[in-house]
């Protein structure tokens, strides 16, 4: 029996407007304690009926982002104190505009505790074939060209998915996996710098070494240092476009 497949259909409305909201609080341009405007005005500022501007907020009030008060309004909650794990999936795939710097210099944080252990495991663990693997995947990059920025987040991720995976832990690619829209998206954004590519390169290859001569100490001390980079540079990125 053939298996029956439901239609292929684009976003809805409603889906639209829940996204247009959670890019406004995760981006910051709406603030705890901030009371949106009433449902009627939203929908003309949006362009939709009032019942999709209802159903919509009643999404994201179920992942913690808002609260619905009667007689009151819709309420920007603290998402720290009030989200779900379905705010989660949202955040991780956040790919539009910029994260609130809050939370941008929280994800960097949980990606230093989490990268460098990936660092240092894959140096103790990784098979020679995971080696050689890396070692192309290296190789790959010099070849791609500077303004090819698209291409070059992607082979950065790959890049760390390949060491994660050097781990044999089977949770940490899983774990860095769940977070590729918004790492990507940052890592774009590192990369309208051209002349940042040759420095990630150069951390990548010594990385590379360390792992291949299983040298722990000196794998960890790299990753350290090509996420303390990241971070420098990052921040004076949006540092810039927030005076701009």
């Amino acid at each position: 029996m053939l298996t029956q497949f439901e239609p292929v259909k684009t976003d809805s409305l409603k889906e639209v407007c829940v996204k247009r909201f959670e890019e406004m609080i995760l981006s910051g341009k709406l603030s705890p304690g901030q009371k949106l405007p009433p449902e009627r005005e939203l929908a003309l500022q949006l362009g939709v009926s009032r019942p999709v501007i209802h159903k919509a907020l009643l999404d994201i009030a179920s992942k913690g982002l808002v609260s619905l008060k009667p007689r009151i309004g819709t309420i920007v909650n603290d998402y720290r104190k009030d989200g779900s794990l379905a705010l989660l999936n949202s955040l991780v795939n956040y790919h539009h505009g910029r994260l609130e710097s809050k939370l941008l210099e929280s994800l960097l944080d949980m990606r230093v505790l989490f990268e460098i252990e990936n660092a240092r495991l894959a140096a103790r663990n990784r098979t020679d074939a995971q080696a050689l693997e890396i070692r192309q995947l290296v190789r790959e990059e010099r070849k791609t060209a500077i303004a090819d920025t698209r291409r070059l987040a992607e082979l950065d991720f790959e890049f760390h998915l390949l060491i994660a995976i050097s781990t044999a832990n089977m949770g940490y690619p899983l774990l860095l996996n769940s977070f590729k829209q918004v790492y990507t998206n940052l890592t774009g954004t590192f990369f309208s710098r051209p002349e940042e590519y040759p420095v990630v390169l150069g951390f990548h290859r010594e990385l590379a070494a360390s792992v291949e001569v299983r040298d722990e100490d000196r794998a960890a001390r790299v990753m350290g240092r090509l996420l303390d980079h990241g971070r420098t540079v990052l921040t004076d990125i949006f540092s810039r476009k927030g005076d701009g």
